[in-house]
């Protein structure tokens, strides 16, 4: 399979495949669209089944990116990178310093984040042979972004409920959340506090056992999550999650998680909307972390950080409403006004920013 009959190819502008001989390093990275500045994004491990799939992957994620960053008012592109590795197992100082140097190539147009596989820990090897990582830098949170990332789902999943039932108390609220890790526990843990009843699965019994003992979070498989009865479903883990086979099974109203690329295919978004589910588009909701990482870049004021957060739920609200209008399905709206963002800033002058 060739990269521009790849299913996921949109006009990219560069992607770069990376070998590294002695720390068997191989990657991709895809930088999508820079119209409003450089490509940000996660930098992923993940034992994919085949190079073909790491290439969707990466086309897929990237493009998320850039309309994730035009939707949050971020003066970025999209971009992503992918390890073909098991991060269990094949992780190594090496390696990692290797994919730094493959990000320094890029000269700047690509710059790294944590993702699923990686951590900050990890980005600052990687910063060791490249300027061009972040979401490294010393805050409340040790550079790690995922806190900011389980806000902004929260704020949408409560905007969400006021957009279908008229009121955002989550007091009673049944959530079942698919993934612990990171930003998954984050939002269990604010879900729980705001009185919401909370049920998880995850690939980990450690994790499950810590969200039961820490925040009264119900244990419940990982393969009977999708179908839980529940008022809102949160996909937090990998994506591909909604599709033609799970989609019949949810019994949610709301789906809104932390993952990304939720739908398997755009088609999905359909389906959804045909059986009345509410789908808050992920690349909308889980901005948070690019925000938070944009704020570790530029130095910027971190006590705007959360007003700037608490943005996404706004986005939402004007996503929500143009679907209603239209009768056309949220993703489909929250792609057209990420576009139209990208077109507004392409004719305005350089050093113009897009409003949040």
């Amino acid at each position: 399979m060739g990269v521009f009959s790849a299913v996921s190819f949109d006009e990219h502008e560069q992607v770069v495949f990376g070998h590294d001989r002695d720390s068997g390093l191989r990657a991709i990275i895809a930088v999508h669209d820079t119209t409003l500045g450089p490509a940000v994004g996660g930098c992923r491990m993940y034992p994919y089944a085949s190079e073909e799939a790491a290439v969707e992957d990466v086309l897929r994620l990237s493009r998320g990116m850039t309309y994730k960053s035009a939707l949050a008012g971020l003066p970025l592109g999209g971009g992503k990178s992918v390890i073909i590795g098991d991060p269990a197992t094949h992780k190594t100082r090496p390696l990692m310093l290797a994919m730094g140097r493959f990000v320094d190539s890029l000269g700047g147009r690509y710059v790294a984040a944590e993702d699923s596989g990686t951590s900050v820990d990890d980005l600052r090897v990687m910063g060791e042979t490249t300027a061009h990582v972040s979401g490294i830098a010393t805050t409340e949170h040790g550079g790690d972004p995922s806190p900011s990332t389980a806000l902004g789902v929260f704020l949408s999943i409560r905007r969400a409920l006021a957009h279908r039932l008229g009121c955002d108390d989550l007091r009673g609220v049944r959530v079942a959340i698919q993934g612990l890790g990171h930003v998954g526990f984050d939002l269990a843990r604010r879900l729980v506090t705001a009185g919401a009843e909370v049920r998880a699965a995850d690939m980990s019994a450690q994790r499950l056992e810590r969200a039961e003992r820490e925040l009264g979070v119900q244990p419940m498989p990982i393969d009977e999550v999708m179908g839980a009865d529940v008022d809102v479903l949160a996909p937090c883990a990998l994506g591909g999650v909604l599709n033609r086979e799970s989609i019949p099974a949810i019994r949610a109203g709301i789906v809104a998680g932390a993952a990304n690329n939720q739908l398997r295919h755009d088609s999905d978004a359909d389906r959804l909307a045909d059986r009345g589910i509410l789908y808050c588009p992920d690349f909308l909701i889980n901005a948070g972390g690019i925000i938070d990482v944009h704020y570790q870049r530029s130095d910027g004021d971190r006590r705007n950080l959360e007003a700037h957060i608490a943005g996404i739920a706004n986005r939402l609200d004007e996503v929500m409403q143009r679907s209603d209008n239209s009768h056309r399905s949220t993703a489909v709206i929250a792609e057209e006004l990420a576009r139209e963002l990208l077109a507004r800033q392409a004719k305005a002058p350089s050093q113009a920013r897009i409003a949040a």
